[in-house]
């Protein structure tokens, strides 16, 4: 039991690094996309809502405090985003042709909270490169919070679809041995 713990808090830990490195990587190449919810999907899948959401929140004040201060403020997106991530990944909502249907449905209620914070908080203004679309709705007449919620849809699934993929991939190179120990059932043998 405690092994596991040690091995859970270990994987969450990795899965925060993973979120700052795919974060800083897409705010110093102002990419319309965020990266930062690769490893709060990872710990949402491999060891469920939970540790999800935890990485998810560990991720957003660790980035706030060193790089991004933004993204204090968007800490319900990365708590939410691997709660429902756990959630999905357990009802099989990321095999196959699924995968676009189950990340919409991991995309849209991060994505109204992040919108909302975008649009009342910093009117439309974050570190993100996706900011530059919100201005340019915003000069094509949409108002702020239609503005944020267009590009916030719109990137957000861009970022989410390119997560999961990435950690399908990295899932499917863990043995199932891996898998189970990280979901607290029975190995053989040592890990």
């Amino acid at each position: 039991m405690r092994r596991t713990k040690v091995l859970k808090l270990s994987v969450t830990a990795l899965c925060i690094a993973l979120n700052m490195i795919g974060g800083t990587i897409a705010l110093w190449l102002k990419l319309p996309v965020y990266l930062d919810s690769v490893g709060t999907i990872l710990a949402g899948g491999l060891l469920g809502p939970l540790y999800g959401g935890a990485a998810g929140l560990g991720s957003a004040l660790l980035c706030g405090f060193t790089s991004d201060v933004y993204a204090l403020y968007f800490m319900p997106v990365g708590a939410i985003t691997g709660l429902m991530a756990g959630v999905l990944f357990r009802k099989s909502f990321f095999r196959g042709f699924k995968m676009v249907l189950g990340t919409a449905v991991l995309t849209v209620p991060g994505t109204a909270v992040s919108a909302s914070i975008s649009a009342f908080l910093f009117g439309g203004v974050t570190s993100s490169g996706s900011s530059l679309l919100v201005q340019l709705f915003r000069h094509l007449g949409f108002s702020l919070m239609a503005s944020a919620f267009a590009v916030q849809i719109l990137t957000d699934y861009a970022d989410r679809l390119i997560s999961c993929g990435l950690v399908m991939a990295l899932m499917s190179c863990l043995t199932v041995q891996m898998k189970r120990m990280l979901r607290g059932g029975d190995v053989h043998g040592t890990l």
